[in-house]
């Protein structure tokens, strides 16, 4: 099945280098203008991934992401973010809002179609087969993709939920932020390791409420642990 993309960007040249590229590497795709035209367009057709550009007239597409991530109807769609802007803090906010991936511009159209398919791949991961785990409340069922906390459901997205997951399957070891990286995102995968204390900042976060956060300890110097002593 040819996996769809929409592509989000104000720069018709742009969007049609794109186009041409993505559908040389077997995608099927779509392109927009706007926050807005792209919002009408995944409520007709959700598509397999968004490339989204992060300036956008309007809405930008800092702020679009953010609301994509936040409706259930959209919230594991996968985006990768287009930005000229290559400093650390605009790659982390990029993160926090949602995206799976960001490409700084000038890009290769290699580099790009290989991120597209490692994204993908990730977002098509099956689940690990099995029961439940749970520890002290804290329930992840991998059949439905739910996280329980004392009987209330959670809202991770894809990559944290596999983050918790791994964490809780693997307890009392100290991981480093680049077996996380191999572990959860793939080793073929070009993330940089940031993007781990990224995703560890929201995952603790959302447990924090229930005091779970607590288990997801920071060694020093090393890496992470999950532990519930």
């Amino acid at each position: 099945m040819t996996e769809k993309i929409l592509i989000v960007d104000d720069e018709p040249g742009l969007r049609q280098m794109l186009g041409f590229a993505l559908t040389g590497a077997g995608f099927a795709c779509s392109e927009v203008a706007d926050a807005e035209k792209a919002e009408l367009a995944i409520a007709r057709e959700t598509p397999d991934l968004v490339l989204l550009d992060w300036m956008l007239p309007g809405v930008s597409g800092v702020d679009l992401a953010r609301r994509l991530k936040r409706d259930a109807r959209t919230r594991v769609l996968p985006i990768i973010m287009l930005t000229a802007r290559g400093e650390e803090g605009d790659k982390v906010r990029a993160l926090e809002v949602g995206a799976d991936d960001y490409v700084t511009k000038p890009f290769s159209t290699r580099e790009l179609v290989a991120r597209i398919k490692a994204v993908l791949r990730r977002s098509a991961q099956e689940q690990v087969e099995g029961e439940a785990i749970e520890i002290d409340g804290l329930r992840i069922d991998t059949k439905t993709h739910r996280v329980l906390a004392r009987g209330v459901p959670l809202p991770l997205s894809p990559t944290e939920f596999r983050l918790l997951h791994f964490f809780i399957a693997h307890p009392e070891r100290v991981y480093t932020r680049s077996q996380l990286l191999d572990q959860v995102w793939g080793s073929n995968v070009y993330i940089e390791e940031r993007t781990v204390d990224v995703h560890i900042r929201r995952l603790r976060k959302t447990l924090a409420p229930y005091r779970y956060d607590q288990m997801i300890q920071t060694v020093r110097s090393v890496g992470y642990r999950f532990s519930n002593q």
